[in-house]
């Protein structure tokens, strides 16, 4: 089974142009439970001068429907940030910094170290507050300031996360730079690092081309869970380039061609998906919106 950690309302949305109203973001997420979505990044708690099209978080998640099993998480930055998310009702939290001292400087303006200094005692506190804290390492795979990141650098901010309190950790490949031989080595390594019952997730983008391909390399390298977004939707406004995270619907049809299951109904899926097409006026980047299911 197949565990689908659907981010197009923060991450698809984030580096838009246009500013999607409250109620639209809020029947993007009814549309993407009712295709069978039980997990679902609904919002960042960021400094709305800085991200705007997130400054509505507090006002999306009050008007979501609660009590389907469904779980929404936020991203986290920073101890204000943390202040924000524990004034809402969100259950799970993605506290994140990048393992590239140089794109965090771009990211949120401090070294990695600094960020990990802060965001430990985040950790701790959203632990005690009762939320589930999944810690995210972006850049894990490769940054475009400063080229590879050593593996064993990766893995030593992830024992501080862990350590920390942690139930979760996500590597994330900020801005598309991996490649499937080079994730099933950085899996293999968390694992025997951090043992088979890590419960580890990835976060691909396709911005060349490589999201499905390592996607797959993940899960034959033991990975149940995935990071995807709706119609390919997604970007970094800190990243050059960062474009289009793995499209859920292209990512449920690879596995259910493989069948290998993931709760998630691919027909309801596309039509969200041309929805969403709909409501930001130009063509997206899903694949099987253009193709169809065969």
């Amino acid at each position: 089974m197949i565990e689908i950690c659907e981010v197009g309302p923060r991450d698809g949305l984030q580096n838009e142009c246009k500013l999607i109203p409250t109620a639209q973001k809020v029947e993007l997420i009814h549309r993407l439970i009712d295709a069978g979505i039980r997990n679902i990044e609904a919002v960042s708690f960021v400094n709305p001068k800085v991200v705007p099209q997130m400054a509505d978080a507090e006002e999306v998640l009050s008007q979501l429907p609660k009590d389907l099993g469904v779980r929404y998480g936020g991203l986290v930055l920073s101890r204000s940030g943390l202040e924000r998310a524990l004034k809402t009702d969100v259950e799970f939290l993605h506290v994140v910094t990048t393992t590239s001292d140089s794109f965090n400087l771009k990211n949120v303006k401090r070294t990695v170290n600094d960020s990990v200094t802060e965001l430990t005692p985040v950790i701790k506190e959203g632990i005690q507050s009762d939320r589930k804290i999944v810690g995210v390492l972006g850049t894990a795979f490769g940054c475009p300031f400063e080229g590879e990141v050593q593996l064993a650098h990766v893995l030593q901010v992830a024992e501080k996360f862990l350590e920390a309190g942690c139930s979760e950790l996500t590597l994330a490949d900020t801005t598309g730079m991996a490649n499937p031989a080079q994730v099933q080595n950085v899996v293999n390594a968390f694992f025997s690092t951090f043992g088979p019952d890590l419960t580890l997730g990835l976060h691909f983008h396709n911005t060349r081309g490589l999201g499905l391909a390592n996607t797959l390399a993940g899960y034959q390298a033991g990975v149940k869970k995935f990071d995807s977004s709706i119609a390919g939707l997604g970007g970094c406004p800190f990243a050059p380039k960062a474009v289009g995270n793995v499209c859920t619907e292209d990512m449920v049809n690879m596995f259910h061609g493989m069948k290998i299951e993931t709760n998630a109904n691919l027909e309801k899926l596309v039509e969200t998906s041309k929805w969403m097409e709909e409501v930001m006026g130009r063509s997206l980047d899903g694949m099987l919106i253009k193709a169809g299911i065969a």
